[in-house]
């Protein structure tokens, strides 16, 4: 869009210094035609332009000027507006310190200091002679029986003073028709009983234990015991378990051989490998011991044979367990038994049988065996003396138990590599 305006611009023709011209806005752009200033010192500032900078430095000009115009209108408009502002702000400041004024006098006639309608109402009330005083002290008076404090007083007397008192009459257990008396006979009855009850079953337990010990239950508990832990050790290995305390054997009429422990085909290289346990709870001696595992390991076709004492019976020198020849030692406790120690027996059995395969091409590394061997019973050493700690002390700290588990895992780690020897070896 254009629009065209006329104004008067200078010329030298003209005596006043104007002249008619044409000034066209197309969109953002101006077009000035004819211009002529008719100014000395802004003439001679011009000539001393080069001629390629003067039209550069006049538009320039023409811009400047144009944008001072501009900036004049703006100051005069917000000069307008602060006017107007300060007006309308000293009327605010004079509504509000009317307000304020009227505010003030309200609080003071509600809320001043003697004066003020609240400070009286709370001292008609609540001051020293106040209603609510006068009341509280009629009510609480102990003067007067007929006074809250004076019914309390003598209702509190009737229930809990002295021993005539209801409350003591009704704790009481000596009088005879207190609640407290009755429950005392009860209580009396129950223990009674319970004490009766317990003498029967010591008598009882005893005369069991007297039986036992002289029977073949005994041996049975004990080897009870043993087929729940040698379950949980031949699963942990994937080793078969048969308990063979009853069965007859290849030995005409021999059934020496409690347990026969078959190692996993995949670790035995495809050979039927067998472990023969005996649990002996009896005392025997060394010489007969060996010839009852050597018919246990004929009987079962076992490669290595175990046996399995009670601390009472077991012989002087092999505890936590041994090798005594080619078969393993071992002792449990049925009280306090250390599934551990038979963990490690048995998996020392087992490398034992393994290292007897005529099959093997390789040596096994003895001292590395014997050096497992002895880190197993230096731990298992470890591992009785703090079970002995914990016996003696009734108030055995952490660090003991946690003593114990360091124990046993240092036991498995050894029968480990004496596992790794061996499975090396083959």
């Amino acid at each position: 869009m254009e629009t065209a305006v006329l104004v008067s611009l200078p010329s030298p023709a003209d005596p006043e210094g104007l002249a008619s011209g044409r000034i066209r806005v197309d969109g953002d752009r101006i077009v000035v035609e004819r211009l002529t200033v008719v100014d000395r010192t802004l003439a001679a500032f011009l000539a001393e332009r080069p001629v390629a900078e003067r039209g550069p430095l006049v538009e320039r000009a023409l811009r400047i000027g144009l944008l001072a115009l501009q900036d004049a209108g703006v100051t005069v408009d917000v000069d307008a507006v602060r006017t107007e502002f300060d007006r309308m702000l000293r009327q605010a400041e004079q509504v509000n310190e009317r307000a304020a004024a009227t505010l003030e006098q309200t609080l003071r006639a509600n809320f001043a200091d003697g004066d003020g309608r609240l400070p009286r109402t709370l001292e008609r009330f609540l001051g020293d002679r106040g209603a609510l005083r006068g009341m509280v002290d009629e009510l609480f008076d102990e003067k007067k029986r007929d006074s809250a404090i004076g019914r309390i007083g003598t209702m509190l007397e009737r229930y809990f003073d002295g021993d005539a008192s209801k409350l003591a009459y009704l704790l009481d257990p000596t009088r005879l028709n207190s609640p407290m008396h009755q429950f005392r006979q009860e209580i009396s009855a129950g223990f009674k009983g319970i004490e009766e009850r317990l003498v029967a079953i010591e008598a009882a337990a005893a005369a069991r234990g007297a039986e036992r010990a002289r029977s073949a239950a005994k041996g049975a508990d004990f080897e009870d015991l043993l087929a729940a832990m040698l379950g949980e050790v031949a699963r942990g290995a994937s080793d078969l378990l048969d308990r063979t305390g009853l069965d007859a054997g290849t030995v005409m009429k021999s059934k020496k051989g409690d347990f026969v422990l078959t190692v996993d085909a995949q670790v035995a290289r495809g050979c039927d490998l067998k472990v023969v346990l005996e649990a002996k709870d009896r005392p025997m001696s060394m010489r007969a011991m060996r010839e009852e595992l050597r018919e246990a390991r004929e009987n079962r076709g076992a490669a290595v044979a175990v046996a399995i004492f009670t601390p009472a019976h077991a012989p002087a020198g092999i505890a936590p367990f041994s090798i005594v020849g080619d078969d393993v030692y071992c002792v449990i406790d049925p009280e306090a038994p250390d599934p551990a120690t038979l963990e490690a027996a048995v998996r020392l059995a087992r490398l034992l049988a393994l290292a007897s395969l005529a099959e093997r091409e390789v040596e096994v590394d003895a001292a590395a065996i014997a050096t497992a061997l002895t880190a197993i019973r230096e731990q298992l050493e470890v591992v009785r003396q703090l079970k002995s700690q914990l016996t003696s002390i009734s108030n055995a700290t952490k660090a003991v138990w946690s003593g114990l588990d360091t124990m046993r895992s240092n036991i498995l780690a050894r029968v480990v590599d004496a596992e790794s020897e061996i499975r090396a070896a083959g």
